[in-house]
């Protein structure tokens, strides 16, 4: 099937003899290929399934395991391994070396709950040891109240203390001792001294004496903290891999044991619902027919205005299958962006392959600098041979690829390196090097081609998107060029929706050419008479025609977009005669907001731009200590703007996808395909 549509799904039902239902589950798992529905308890004559009874020890296992994983922080290799080793390591010497790990970490947990007690009383006998007093006298009476603490003013404290004892020691500590009737009126005074208590340890005798056994235990705790602390590094670096894989092998079989209170079962049968892929279905029938009665795959069909997708409109619902994207392999990076929004509805367009081809041209056309492509691509590659079975990593580091080359293309086409223009129209800089990537410019001027198209655009190259000299420069072509990308772009996602309601409905009931046309092809007219209108307006005297006939074709937009509304979305005829001109006003700032393709990317190049000229242009080897400062600088702004370019750019780049083009037409309900089985990262499936 087409790139731009998610795979067909079918319905299995599967049945068999209830002893039978284990050994189905099995090859289900085995496959890999079965969204299970999980059974609702709703008909009559069937239960939820039991679990196989080893899933039990399986599962008291598992919990372990995933508490030493927690502790020691483990990873897998960086390829699958046999299973088969795995599964003897479980069975024999490792449930013993996890039991070990789990005392020993609940040993350090002990220990440092202990360490944390003595240094809290270490704290307070340092306070009071300098007064001199034993423990004991330190509390406690009947007829004297005691006050121990900090005071910010030792003499307000003396002052406090008449009539009674103050003993003072270092670091504004005091004890004060005054009769019980005194007590009230002493805290009062105290608090004027800025006092504060302290907690009074516990015990008896000298508080020197006492501080000198708590540093001598706490030491000896820290001691055998530091010991189990090495004993379990070096339990993680023995045992860690092996930890990661016999995880992953425990948590394959606890999903399989456990599967059955998934599925329907009588009393002597079973019932098996599901989604599948239909072109995995043969492989399926034939794994299932050694141990099924009954097995029936339906291809899932939408029903006519249902819309493709569950509404409030319970007369259109339809139960939906979950959504599996097309095998990729170049375009699979960009999946991480589709499924950040959330999975097309079914039948409906998958942006994927779209977004796989203008996501890198947006986001190069604002960063557009050869450098900082070159540095992208790197962190990707970085990214990918690190990934070793982590697919995310993967994934993410392709994705980094894929705007790297874009951001170099376009820092090629801008003639740009590192903020520096590499043809030059003031100052030489280093950036002049790279001229012998480009053909000679001829003499007297500033591109190698240039072309003048219908429209006003202006192309060249090079294009020099900010340099203005002599009043050559293409930064006025850059703006236009990116307001015409935005009608292209939007133009395309309400050509996607009117597909897609021309196919499946719009969701509200409504479907076929004439609500695709109301609800979507409004929309594409509105969009031609508004740049009709904006052209003929704005643009040179000979387009002022456009403009008439620009605002008729708008209007008439409008006004059937009063329609629209009234037909397709039950709002009342009144209000939407003021609401559909605010409706189509909107149309102007969402390709407005293409714009920011070029503003993004200026004042990303005049931080660069502004770096070299302050610091770059002023480094000098008769100062070398000046010069490596000044290198030190001028390398932290590129960073910093490297860093801001690959940052700012992807926020507007998603929001230009994300919002101005798929709100066009994009339905985001679907629900993901995770089908039922044996997932490999760390181990094979055996």
């Amino acid at each position: 099937m087409s790139q731009v549509n998610t795979q067909q799904m079918g319905r299995l039902v599967a049945a068999g003899n209830k002893d039978r239902l284990d050994d189905a589950i099995g090859i289900l798992a085995r496959l890999e290929a079965l969204h299970i529905i999980d059974y609702d308890g709703g008909e009559d004559g069937f239960s939820l399934g039991t679990p196989n009874p080893k899933s039990e020890s399986v599962g008291r296992d598992l919990v372990k395991a995933r508490a030493a994983a927690s502790i020691v922080g483990a990873s897998g290799p960086d390829s699958p391994v046999p299973a088969a080793p795995v599964r003897d390591a479980l069975e024999s010497g490792r449930p013993s070396k996890i039991e070990s790990l789990l005392a020993d970490s609940a040993r350090a947990d002990d220990l440092e709950n202990e360490i944390s007690a003595l240094s809290e009383e270490e704290f307070f006998l340092s306070m009071v040891a300098p007064l001199g007093i034993n423990i004991e006298l330190l509390g406690g009476f009947e007829s004297l109240a005691s006050f121990i603490g900090t005071v910010d003013s030792i003499s307000e404290a003396r002052e406090a203390a008449t009539g009674g004892l103050i003993f003072e020691g270092k670091n504004g500590i005091v004890a004060i001792f005054v009769r019980s009737e005194s007590a009230a009126t002493t805290a009062a005074s105290l608090e004027k001294a800025g006092f504060e208590s302290i907690q009074v340890p516990e015990g008896e005798g000298s508080a020197d004496r006492r501080l000198t056994e708590v540093r001598k235990a706490k030491g000896s705790l820290q001691g055998e903290k530091l010991d189990l602390d090495a004993r379990i590094e070096g339990w993680k670096n023995a045992n860690g891999q092996d930890l990661a894989c016999g995880l992953e092998v425990l948590e394959r079989d606890h999903d399989v044991l456990t599967a059955p209170v998934r599925v329907a079962v009588s009393e002597h049968a079973f019932l098996i619902d599901g989604w599948l892929v239909l072109e995995r279905s043969q492989e399926v029938l034939e794994g299932l027919s050694e141990v099924c009665i009954f097995t029936e795959i339906t291809p899932f069909e939408i029903e006519s205005g249902g819309g493709g997708h569950g509404h409030s409109d319970h007369h259109h619902h339809q139960e939906m299958p979950p959504i599996a994207f097309q095998e990729r392999s170049s375009s699979k990076p960009m999946e991480l962006l589709t499924d950040a929004v959330g999975r097309p509805a079914y039948g409906r367009i998958d942006p994927t392959i779209f977004m796989f081809v203008t996501y890198p041209i947006f986001f190069g056309i604002m960063l557009g600098d050869m450098a900082y492509g070159l540095v992208t691509m790197a962190l990707g590659l970085l990214l990918v041979s690190r990934s070793g079975t982590n697919e995310m990593l993967n994934l993410g580091g392709k994705f980094l690829m894929y705007i790297g080359v874009g951001t170099v293309v376009f820092g090629y086409l801008y003639a740009e390196f590192a903020g520096w223009e590499i043809f030059p129209h003031h100052a030489h800089n280093p950036a002049e090097a790279l001229q012998i990537l480009y053909p000679v410019i001829p003499e007297g001027s500033y591109h190698v081609w240039h072309a003048s198209l219908p429209l006003g655009i202006e192309l060249a190259f090079p294009f020099h998107r900010v340099v203005m000299v002599d009043d050559h420069g293409n930064l006025e072509h850059l703006i236009l060029l990116t307001i015409y990308l935005g009608v292209i772009h939007v133009f395309l996602g309400l050509a996607i929706g009117f597909r897609d309601i021309l196919l499946f409905g719009n969701g509200h009931g409504g479907f076929g050419l004439v609500c695709a046309f109301f609800e979507k092809g409004t929309w594409m007219v509105l969009l031609i008479g508004g740049f009709m209108f904006a052209y003929g307006f704005i643009g040179p005297d000979e387009a002022e025609g456009m403009m008439i006939h620009g605002a008729g074709i708008a209007i008439s937009a409008t006004v059937m977009l009063m329609w629209t509304l009234y037909r397709y979305h039950g709002v009342p005829f009144p209000i939407n005669i003021g609401l559909a001109p605010i409706e189509a006003v909107g149309m102007m700032p969402t390709v407005i907001s293409y714009v920011r393709l070029f503003a993004v990317g200026v004042v990303g190049v005049k931080i660069a731009e502004t770096g070299n000229e302050m610091l770059f242009a002023n480094i000098s080897i008769e100062d070398p200590l000046m010069a490596a400062i000044l290198v030190v600088g001028w390398l932290a702004v590129q960073f910093f703007a490297w860093g801001l370019g690959v940052f700012s750019p992807n926020i507007h780049a998603a929001r230009l996808h994300f919002v101005e083009w798929m709100r066009q037409y994009y339905d985001s309900s679907g629900e993901a395909f995770a089908p039922f089985g044996m997932r490999s990262r760390y181990v094979e499936v055996d």
